[in-house]
C-alpha cells in the first residue's frame, strides 16, 4: 500500500510541476493560470476528503479517541466562528483590485478575511505549541 501511495504522490507532483511549468513558460496565460487554480482546488478537496475519511476510520477503529476528535472539531468550529464574526464586523470595507476597480461584495470579503484570520490563528498556535514543546523537552 505504501508503494502505491508513493507512486500516487509522485504522479500528483509531476502533474503539479507540469502545470506550474506551463504557466511559467506561457508567461502567465489566463488558461494556464485557470488550470493551475482548478488543479489546486482539486488537490484541496482531495486533501479535505482524505482527512475526513482518515478521521472517521480512526474513530471507528479506536473509539477511545472519539473524545479527542470531538474536542478538535469543536476547537476548529470555534476558531472559524470567531474569525467569521470578526470578518463580518467590518462593514463598508472596500478593497482595491489590480484592474483599478474595487472588491466590494461583503460575502467575498468576509470569506477571504475569515481565511486570513484563521491562518494567523493557526500560525500563532503552531508557534506557541512548538515553543511549549521545546521548553517541556528541555526541562525533562
Amino acid at each position: 500500500m505504501k508503494k502505491k501511495l508513493n507512486m500516487l504522490m509522485a504522479a500528483l507532483f509531476v502533474i503539479t510541476l507540469a502545470l506550474v511549468g506551463w504557466a511559467v513558460i506561457s508567461g502567465g496565460a489566463e488558461v494556464a493560470i485557470s488550470w493551475n487554480l482548478m488543479w489546486g482546488y482539486a488537490l484541496l478537496v482531495a486533501a479535505v476528503v482524505s482527512v475526513i475519511c482518515a478521521a472517521i476510520k480512526g474513530t471507528i477503529t479506536h473509539p477511545a479517541g472519539l473524545k479527542n476528535t470531538l474536542i478538535a472539531t469543536a476547537i476548529v468550529i470555534v476558531v472559524v466562528g470567531i474569525a467569521l464574526g470578526v470578518a463580518l464586523s467590518h462593514k463598508g470595507l472596500v478593497v482595491p483590485n489590480s484592474a483599478g476597480g474595487v472588491f466590494d461584495n461583503p460575502f467575498d470579503l468576509a470569506i477571504s478575511e475569515t481565511g486570513i484570520i484563521v491562518t494567523y490563528i493557526v500560525a500563532v498556535a503552531a508557534i506557541v505549541v512548538t515553543i511549549a514543546g521545546e521548553v517541556r523537552n528541555a526541562l525533562k
